[in-house]
């Protein structure tokens, strides 16, 4: 897997090239091994580094400025968002490209030296972090399984997590928040691509979300302080009020959506959140929204909702960890991670350090706390999923942020420390 990988991504390289699929692949001279009988580890010759060192240094200048967070391409200076899909894989290739880099022994020994330099007494845990292969790979998060995996929680404790979160992230105002927060996003997409490239697809698509967006705001009377519900009495009699809908009504308006957009790749991304949501949905598709009834009354139908989900939503729903994700960051877009490093056993009983990095174009400050606050959110994740379910020992997080020709350093955010490491031979 790993051979096949850098054949499709390491491009420019001094190796024999050879063109398939209209894709231009090398034939990489490298020697595989096996490393621990789990997995396979790609040893690069000195050249090999040398070689690809000019390359790495003309695509950084090339991107400067610009990152792929949680997915989209952004400019850092001006956090705007860049829709070119030529530009984001040439972002891919580049991160792709340094991962593999990482692996240099010159690189390995920074690393190394950075974390001595900053601990206290000079003397770093006795852990060594991206070292392996696996180590030094990617990583989309977008499940609970995800992250309990990674973590390695027992079936029992993933019981207990899911137990623990369900109430707290299906309540009304997070449900209807986050089904709002998706929405707000595909409406803005499909605005940019409209005034491109206009469609029949988009067209409908700005309709559909335009009225999905109006049912969620009216499923959220209870928490507007504008709203006058908390004064309606009861009514007298159970008749159908004409503001009376389902949940049921935007469950097909989602279906009509995907059908709509599925078409479009530049909104291919949010149409499979609109996915994810309905399995939500589909849950409360026979639950009442009525706004025309008294505060106790649309009380009773969101807690409804809530229940509903707390009951029907399992530990690998990705509509639950969506919900979380909104719970925790106020977003609603998987995290990414460049370089998913490692748990390691840090000084101290009971003690360990959870190690992941990323990787930037450029040591502008403003990229690299950009970098720091995202490494930061995933960082975070992962330690909440660890305390929530119960794992014995302290973990503490770290960041680690790549770039070339970058001043070696430490920062600290939110209380851990996050290390700045220059690229070079």
């Amino acid at each position: 897997m790993a051979y096949k990988h850098l054949q499709k991504f390491l491009l420019g390289a001094r190796y024999c090239k050879t063109k398939q699929n209209g894709a231009l692949h090398l034939n990489l001279n490298v020697k595989l091994y096996h490393c621990s009988g789990e997995s396979v580890e790609v040893l690069l010759p000195h050249e090999w580094y040398e070689k690809m060192f000019p390359k790495i240094t003309r695509w950084s200048q090339l991107l400067k400025n610009v990152d792929l967070v949680d997915g989209r391409l952004v400019h850092v200076k001006d956090d705007s968002v860049i829709i070119d899909e030529r530009l984001g894989q040439r972002m891919r290739n580049f991160k792709s490209l340094v991962r593999a880099f990482l692996g240099c022994p010159s690189v390995q020994k920074t690393i190394r030296k950075n974390m001595l330099a900053s601990s206290v007494g000079g003397e770093c845990g006795p852990f060594v972090c991206f070292s392996e292969r696996s180590e030094r790979e990617a990583m989309i998060v977008n499940s609970l399984t995800t992250l309990n995996n990674f973590l390695k929680v027992s079936a029992q404790q993933r019981k207990s997590v899911r137990l623990t979160l369900c109430p707290q992230v299906t309540e009304h105002r997070i449900w209807t928040g986050a089904l709002e927060e998706i929405l707000n996003g595909l409406k803005l997409e499909i605005d940019l691509l409209d005034d491109q490239c206009p469609s029949k697809g988009t067209k409908m698509g700005q309709q559909i979300v335009s009225s999905c967006l109006k049912f969620v705001a009216d499923a959220d009377t209870s928490y507007d302080p504008d709203s006058t519900s908390w004064m309606r009495l009861t009514p007298a009699k159970a008749v159908k009020s004409p503001t009376s809908f389902k949940w049921e009504d935007v469950l097909e308006m989602f279906s009509d959506l995907i059908k709509c957009l599925e078409s479009e790749k530049e909104l291919l991304y949010h149409v499979s959140k609109v996915e994810v949501m309905k399995e939500g949905l589909s849950q409360i598709k026979d639950l009442v929204v009525d706004k025309g009834i008294g505060y106790k009354e649309i009380r009773h139908q969101e807690i409804l909702v809530q229940k509903k989900l707390t009951k029907t939503l399992g530990h690998s729903s990705k509509c639950l960890f969506t919900l979380l994700l909104y719970y925790l960051y106020g977003q609603v877009r998987d995290i990414e991670v460049d370089v998913r490093g490692g748990i390691y056993a840090s000084s101290g009983e009971d003690r360990f350090s959870l190690c992941m990095g990323r990787i930037l174009t450029s040591d502008d400050e403003k990229m690299v706390w950009s970098g720091v606050k995202q490494l930061d959110k995933a960082l975070g994740l992962f330690k909440f999923i660890w305390e929530t379910a119960g794992m014995k020992g302290v973990l503490e997080l770290q960041g680690h942020l790549w770039s070339v020709g970058a001043a070696d350093r430490s920062l600290t955010y939110r209380g851990n420390t996050f290390f700045v490491h220059g690229i070079g031979l």
